[in-house]
């Protein structure tokens, strides 16, 4: 099979031995191939613009930027590629936000070996792929839903605040996220006092204990 007929996949996780252990997995079947590796979701977005791959397999629990958050700006700006989560979470708000930011399925690491290349063929079929604990979850949140009339519940964050606030729990001083943001420090300062009002919190401690909660960042 010749490259060109190929699915070109970009693979995202921060942990080296992970993505090694998937790299095998995917480049053992003939029709798939990794073609870039990234630490975290903003070297994820870089490669992903340089590569334009078919395919973005992403972590959710990365430096810098989720997978979440880079699955949001990839589904923005590159529509073309295709996204899936690999993750460790069996968490249904993981899973309902992977599918809200674009991401055509939802793996778990602890059956990729099983799923994983079954997952990539059907998202580049066009098809969904969800691990048997997330149709359950689906099913039953659809009958919710219908049941008491509810929509989903907004999320108390917009995703701008969401990025500052990963990056203020991970440490970085306002200068440093301005740059990487490409904003003022002001906006960032903003945004965190903003974050601090809305969530009902004191400081940054407890900006990063919130973080730890809702899985921006590791503990």
């Amino acid at each position: 099979m010749t490259d060109a007929s190929r699915t070109r996949i970009l693979l995202a996780d921060d942990h080296a031995l992970v993505r090694r252990g998937v790299r095998l997995i995917l480049d053992g079947e003939p029709d798939l191939t990794v073609v870039a590796e990234a630490a975290d979701g903003v070297e994820a977005l870089e490669l992903a613009r340089e590569h334009r791959p078919d395919l973005a397999i992403l972590d959710i629990a990365m430096p810098r930027l989720t997978g979440l958050q880079a699955a949001r700006e990839l589904s923005r700006t590159l529509p073309e590629t295709r996204i899936l989560v690999l993750t460790m979470y069996d968490n249904e708000q993981f899973f309902f936000e992977a599918l809200a930011a674009g991401a055509s399925g939802y793996v778990l690491k602890s059956v990729a070996d099983q799923d994983l290349v079954q997952a990539c063929h059907a998202t580049m079929r066009g098809e969904p792929f969800l691990y048997p604990g997330a149709v359950n979850a689906l099913i039953h949140n659809y009958l919710d839903l219908a049941r008491e009339g509810r929509t989903l519940p907004a999320k108390a964050i917009t995703d701008r605040e969401e990025q500052i606030l990963k990056l203020v729990a991970e440490g970085h001083t306002s200068q440093q996220i301005a740059d990487m943001l490409v904003i003022s420090p002001k906006t960032v300062e903003r945004h965190r006092a903003n974050l601090l009002a809305k969530l009902g919190l004191k400081d940054r401690l407890e900006l990063t204990r919130y973080a730890i909660r809702i899985g921006l960042i590791e503990p």
